[in-house]
């Protein structure tokens, strides 16, 4: 390929990560931006060149045959649509986490690329963080024995900015929170523990956010822009007009290769960070922060009684770009998927079983906490889509 053109769905937003990849150097261009909101398309235009196609409609985008691949970092209701419909386009595809917001909806999107022969890459960027490397190598070269067990502690201090003054606070455009915000960490705990959920219930409840009476008219646009501010949590305005999804969520998973773990998601903490424990049968590795210049990754491998600094530690050094370094380095992997091939970090079957836990135990939290099981992918897209997989 002696060029890749690229296009973004849903160029504001999350969609900035796509400007990463234009690399005009390298023979890497963006070259068409379709979004619904005006200043958008203007700004993305002026980013690029005027040369740069822009629509509020991306079928047009999708119909020019001078874009070889597109971005999806539209919200997450249109994820199925919009990536089924550049993948029947005959276009390669990076997908923003999660991969659809219904277990139907992934499978859809998997056949899609199953049959049109288009590659299909997932955003789930937290395997591209260098403690989340570090941890996998540590579990990989044995540090800590066989894994048995993995929690995952996480504090949303920006909950009530960044999900409950838009559509993230409603259940039919996000499913669950525990879906929306705890695919990426369902990812990372079937990635260190190295297995699928095959089993999930989950308790929880909205127990903060209905409280609050201030809210933005339906046809607002809510301000997901957050502040330090924005302090005690009771204090927010401008919320959503409909809120029903929840706001303090704990799920529990049993694996495919005898693994248990434990997530707990807060949208109302002070602090903001992500807690990971994986646990093996000769010790056990957490990090402490999630931020590189500010994250340490503890090893315990010795017996002891309390050892708050573990027998080894591995700071994070300091990295530039989003998300910790993460947002370059991921899209950086997806073009050199395209042009190139070869293996990957990131998996569609992964994403898909993500998405499997988190509607499920979305479903077990509202049903009473009852056990679910978790439908199994079929055997040909697994075969087919484990083959580029690191």
């Amino acid at each position: 390929m002696d060029e890749l053109r690229i296009g973004v769905i849903g160029a504001g937003g999350r969609g900035g990560l796509a400007a990463h990849a234009h690399k005009p150097e390298t023979g890497v261009r963006l070259v068409a931006g379709a979004d619904i909101v005006p200043e958008t398309r203007v700004k993305f235009k002026e980013r690029y060149g005027p040369d740069t196609f822009v629509t509020d409609d991306y079928h047009e985008l999708l119909q020019r045959a001078d874009i070889d691949a597109v971005f999806v970092s539209s919200p997450d209701f249109l994820h199925e649509e919009h990536a089924v419909a550049a993948l029947e386009a005959g276009k390669h595809v990076y997908l923003e986490k999660p991969m659809a917001i219904t277990i139907e909806g992934c499978d859809r999107i998997l056949r899609a690329a199953f049959a049109a022969k288009r590659k299909i890459y997932l955003g789930h960027n937290m395997r591209h963080m260098s403690f989340v490397l570090k941890m996998k190598e540590l579990i990989d070269k044995g540090a800590i024995g066989e894994v048995k067990a993995g929690w995952c502690r996480h504090f949303i201090c920006y909950g009530g900015d960044a999900y409950f003054k838009d559509w993230h606070a409603e259940r039919s455009k996000t499913t669950s929170l525990l879906l929306q915000k705890g695919a990426h960490d369902i990812d990372v705990l079937h990635w260190l523990c190295g297995g699928y959920s095959t089993r999930v219930n989950a308790i929880g409840a909205l127990t903060l956010y209905n409280q609050i009476q201030d809210r933005h008219a339906p046809d607002e646009r809510g301000d997901a822009s957050w502040s330090f501010d924005h302090w005690p949590p009771l204090a927010h305005k401008g919320l959503n007009p409909i809120i029903d999804v929840e706001d303090l969520s704990m799920m529990q998973m049993q694996l495919d290769n005898g693994v248990f773990c434990s997530y707990q998601q807060c949208h109302y903490t002070p602090d903001g960070w992500r807690n990971y424990t994986i646990i093996g049968t000769e010790g056990r590795i957490e990090n402490f922060g999630d931020s590189p210049g500010e994250c340490v990754v503890r090893l315990w491998n010795r017996k002891s009684f309390y050892n708050p600094y573990g027998d080894e530690q591995f700071f994070m050094p300091v990295v530039s770009g989003g998300h910790g370094g993460a947002d370059p380095s991921i899209v950086d992997e997806f073009v050199r998927y395209v042009r190139t091939g070869g293996k990957v970090t990131t998996s569609p079957i992964a994403a898909r079983y993500s998405v499997a836990a988190g509607c499920l135990a979305a479903h077990s939290l509202r049903h009473g906490g009852i056990p679910i099981d978790i439908p199994r992918l079929s055997d040909d897209l697994i075969a087919y889509f484990t083959a580029d997989v690191m």
